[in-house]
């Protein structure tokens, strides 16, 4: 090794730590909900939410009952199935999801679960991440008393 590429080593090697905290100090920053509004895609999600409550999360549902799926950028995947409504926020990946891309799921059992994960492909066709799902919690619209 020469004296210039040990001296560029040793210069990366005290940097490394600074470079392994700034993502930490990103997230925790990202994380404090006081210092922003929400952002574009949990403001649509709270719309397409409105009037609806909240039920027990599910770990999987049926793929042969899903009618449509939205995605909601950074957010989250909403699955249809009827009138009821299944909000799954990503365990990790979550910053994958782009209302412009594909999602494609390989399973082989009939339905999708919390430990599945979702390819997301731009359109060109190009891998643009992996979504690691987490639990489906469904919302559905109070019945109407009288």
């Amino acid at each position: 090794m020469t004296p210039k590429n040990r001296l560029a080593a040793i210069a990366l090697a005290s940097l490394a730590p600074v470079f392994a905290l700034t993502p930490i100090a990103a997230q925790a920053a990202q994380d404090d909900p006081a210092t922003e509004e929400p952002s574009k895609g949990e403001q649509r999600l709270a719309k397409a939410l409105e009037g609806r409550v909240a039920g027990e999360p599910e770990n999987c549902i049926q793929l042969n009952r899903i009618t449509s799926s939205t995605i909601y950028d950074d957010t989250a995947i909403v699955y249809r199935v009827g009138s009821t409504l299944y909000v799954n926020r990503p365990d990790s990946g979550a910053n994958f999801l782009d209302s412009r891309d594909i999602m494609v799921n390989r399973t082989t059992i009939g339905q999708i679960c919390d430990i599945d994960t979702v390819q997301m492909m731009d359109q060109t066709g190009f891998m643009s991440g992996i979504v690691f799902l987490g639990e489906f919690v469904p919302y559905t619209k109070p019945e109407q008393e009288g």
